[in-house]
C-alpha cells in the first residue's frame, strides 16, 4: 500500500508539471489558434540558463528569474519569426513546421556550445534527501514543493485570466479577434503578452522538472512538450482546468505503469489515454465543441 501511495504522489507531482506545460500551450492557442511545438526547447533553455547562473554563484532566486525571463524573451522571438508571418496566409499550417524548426535550432545551439551531456542542477528549495511524512508515508519534500508551486501558479493564472482586464481581453481575442479590435482591444499587444507569458511558464516548468531529475539535459524538452500537448488535448484544448486534470491523470498513469510494469510504458500510456478520451469525447474532458455558423 505504501508503494502505491508513493507512486500516486510521484505521479501527481510530475503530472502538475505536465499541466503547467499544457497551460502554456493553451495561452498561445487562445490568441492565435496555434501552438508552439518548440516550447520544449524553451523549457530546456530556461533550465540550462538557470543552472549556469547557479554554477556562476548567483543567488537561486536571481538564477531562476534569469532562466524564466530568457524563456519569455525567446518565446517573443518564436511569435515574431515562426508564427506571426505564417498567420497572414489563411489556412496555413506552416507554423507547425516552423515552431519545430525553431525548437530544433535552440536545441542544436545549446548542444554545440555546452555539449550533449546533462548539466547538474542543484536543488533550489530542498535537498533531494529531505522528506515529509504524511499518512505514514515518506514523501519527497522536493516533489511536494514542485506540486505546490505548479498548482499555485495555475490557480493564480486562472484567477488572473478570469478577473483581470488582460484576461478578459485574451478571452475576447480568442472568441473573435476582429470584433475585439473593433471594440478597442489592442489585439497585437494581447497576442504578444500571451506569448511572453507562455514562454515564462515554459521556463518555470523546465526548472521544476530539473528539480525532480537533478539535471538540465539539452535533449529533454521534446519529450516533455509531447506529454504537455497530450495533457492539453485530453483535458480539452483551451481549458485550464482541463490542462490540470489532463496533466495529473497523465502523470499518475505514467508512474503507475512504470512502477508495476516498465518505465518504457510511460509514453505508451500517454497515447493510450489520448486515444481513449478522443474516442469518447473528441473535444477533450473539459473542452467545448465548436460550432461553425455559415
Amino acid at each position: 500500500m505504501e508503494f502505491v501511495l508513493q507512486l500516486l504522489f510521484a505521479g501527481i507531482c510530475v503530472g502538475s508539471t505536465y499541466a503547467l506545460i499544457a497551460m502554456g500551450l493553451t495561452l498561445t492557442f487562445w490568441t492565435t489558434r496555434t501552438m508552439n511545438f518548440g516550447q520544449g526547447s524553451l523549457m530546456m533553455v530556461g533550465a540550462v540558463a538557470a543552472a549556469l547562473c547557479l554554477a556562476a554563484g548567483l543567488p537561486p532566486l536571481i538564477a531562476a528569474v534569469a532562466g524564466i525571463g530568457l524563456a519569455g524573451v525567446l518565446m517573443l522571438g518564436v511569435e515574431r519569426v515562426a508564427i506571426g508571418p505564417l498567420l497572414k496566409s489563411a489556412g496555413s499550417m506552416g507554423w507547425v513546421v516552423s515552431t519545430l524548426g525553431f525548437g530544433l535550432f535552440l536545441q542544436g545551439f545549446v548542444t554545440k556550445y555546452l555539449g550533449a551531456q546533462p548539466i547538474a542542477f542543484p536543488p533550489l528549495l530542498f535537498d533531494s534527501l529531505a522528506y515529509v511524512e504524511m499518512f505514514g508515508v515518506r514523501l519527497s519534500a522536493q516533489y511536494l514543493a514542485v506540486l505546490v508551486l505548479s498548482v499555485t501558479l495555475m490557480i493564480l493564472m486562472e484567477a488572473f485570466l478570469r478577473y483581470s482586464r488582460w484576461g478578459r481581453a485574451v478571452r475576447a481575442v480568442s472568441h473573435d479577434a476582429d470584433v475585439a479590435a473593433l471594440a478597442g482591444i489592442p489585439v497585437r499587444r494581447v497576442v504578444v503578452l500571451s506569448f511572453v507569458a507562455s514562454g515564462c511558464l515554459a521556463g518555470v516548468a523546465g526548472i521544476l522538472v530539473c528539480q525532480i531529475t537533478g539535471t538540465a539535459d539539452p535533449q529533454f524538452g521534446f519529450n516533455l512538450i509531447i506529454l504537455g500537448f497530450v495533457a492539453a488535448v485530453v483535458g480539452g484544448m483551451g481549458s485550464i482546468l482541463g490542462a490540470l486534470v489532463g496533466g495529473l491523470a497523465l502523470g499518475v498513469a505514467e508512474k503507475m505503469a512504470g512502477g508495476f510494469f516498465s518505465t518504457a510504458l510511460g509514453d505508451a500510456m500517454a497515447f493510450a489515454i489520448l486515444m481513449a478520451v478522443l474516442a469518447v469525447r473528441p473535444q477533450g474532458l473539459f473542452g467545448q465543441r465548436e460550432v461553425a455558423k455559415v
